[in-house]
């Protein structure tokens, strides 16, 4: 079964930056699509960002447009997240995952965390105000 490995995280000041990697056991473009997500502590997970590794068509949650940027590199089987201006809001442990089942011919990931059936193991994200 694939894997994926997250790595990058760490602690810096409100408004520092931050690049997450994704690094997958397999070519990337065989899993479709990679996702980021988040989760603070009493809080619900929820996807930061996505990708489709085939046909790109990046999405964002609103609170992270125009701060993170979510990007692949084919040769290195990763997935980065770049993350600037960072927010004490935006503190969390960070996962990258893979959706089991999703069809090839779709040019987007999908929206439901319930098809994300691979997570990494995760990696921690403090901002200090």
């Amino acid at each position: 079964q694939v894997q994926l490995v997250e790595s990058g995280g760490g602690s810096v000041q409100a408004g520092g930056s931050l690049r997450l990697s994704c690094t997958v056991s397999e070519n990337i473009k065989d899993i479709l699509c990679v996702g980021w997500f988040r989760q603070a502590p009493g809080k619900e997970r929820e996807r930061v960002a996505s990708i489709n590794t085939r046909y790109g068509n990046p999405e964002y949650v609103d609170s992270v447009k125009g701060r993170f940027t979510i990007s692949q590199d084919n040769a290195a089987n990763t997935v980065y997240l770049q993350m600037d201006s960072l927010e004490p809001e935006d503190a969390a442990v960070y996962y990258c995952a893979a959706p089991v089942g999703w069809q090839a011919g779709v040019g987007w990931c999908p929206s439901s965390m319930n098809v994300y059936k691979v997570w990494g193991q995760g990696t921690q994200v403090t901002v200090s105000s």
